[in-house]
């Protein structure tokens, strides 16, 4: 039998999580967070952060989420390390299991699940992460400026990201496993007049090479199947992501995409009392600051509905 129902359940961690956590906090909402199996999301396979203000010299992604975490502790955020495997919610009081199998209720729920990047799947890819492997360019093209550097993907995020590259590096290596893009007519224009990006067409990734860090790929022709390397000072991935929404397939409205679907200039699903957050529900910005917006609002929407419902 479940316990009496807790005030507000936080389901994932990260910026958006933790951030929710801290203000839900303060509004005396007793929050209960479940991490989920990655604690502090993808900002814990993330070296240097210099994009996030406050921090003018930088921080290692653990360290911040480890602030945050520390922050949402500090207000009496109670932080559970299980994930969540299955939910109920429909009717006043949502329902929400554990992977132990404990039942959890709810009045409000914030989600806060995030998105993991796509991979190749290669060995060398995993083993240089965070050491010229990346897949997010506007987080770390700056570290590689005036470097060669390879993108692989061919829709409208590796476009976009290419395009942001080429105004910092000294050239772009885009690598498209076919003989066209599929990215919008627009976007693909501002690939093919950006004279420092070289597309190589029916081009697939064999390897990442380096030992400490990135020096190039080797890659191989689809059609002639001659192999060949390509120097680049690091190897960005840019072939999608996969928002982690699936256990709430059924309940919520959400992308073919999988994205969850919020209400204009809110934090609210279709159903009340449950509220998205982060990159589970944002696709276009995926930064550590606009995760953090918008757990601050997802709080404040969930303090005025448990207000209004009187239950708090």
């Amino acid at each position: 039998m479940a316990d009496a129902p807790h005030n507000c359940v936080i389901i994932g961690s990260g910026p958006a999580g933790y951030t929710a956590a801290i203000y839900a906090a303060r509004a005396n909402m007793a929050p209960v967070m479940f991490t989920g199996k990655e604690p502090g999301g993808q900002l814990m396979i993330t070296n240097d952060v210099e994009n996030y203000p406050g921090y003018p010299d930088g921080i290692m992604g653990p360290e911040m989420m480890e602030n945050f975490k520390k922050q949402a502790e500090r207000f009496g955020t109670d932080i559970r390390y299980e994930m969540i495997t299955q939910v109920d919610l429909g009717g006043e009081v949502k329902k929400i299991w554990t992977e132990s199998g404990t039942e959890i209720h709810a009045h409000s729920v914030i989600i806060s699940t995030g998105a993991s990047a796509k991979w190749l799947g290669l060995e060398s890819e995993q083993r240089l992460m965070n050491k010229g492997v990346s897949a997010c360019a506007v987080c770390d093209g700056f570290f590689f400026r005036g470097q060669e550097v390879i993108i692989v993907g061919a829709g409208d995020t590796a476009a976009e990201e290419a395009t942001y590259l080429s105004k910092l590096c000294s050239k772009v290596h885009m690598l498209v496993r076919r003989d066209e893009m599929r990215a919008s007519k627009i976007m693909q224009k501002r690939v093919m007049d950006a004279e420092n990006i070289e597309i190589h067409w029916n081009t697939e990734t064999l390897e990442v090479l380096g030992t400490d860090e990135v020096t190039g790929a080797r890659v191989i022709n689809n059609i002639t199947k001659e192999e060949s390397e390509i120097s680049g000072a690091a190897f960005f991935v840019a072939i999608g992501h996969k928002p982690n929404t699936g256990i709430f397939d059924g309940w919520l409205d959400m992308e073919d995409s999988g994205y969850l679907i919020t209400k204009p200039d809110s934090t609210k699903t279709n159903i009340d009392g449950v509220f998205a957050s982060g990159d589970a529900q944002d696709h276009v910005y995926r930064q550590a600051v606009t995760a953090a917006g918008t757990g601050c609002m997802a709080a404040l929407d969930a303090e005025r509905y448990l207000t209004a419902k009187e239950i708090i």
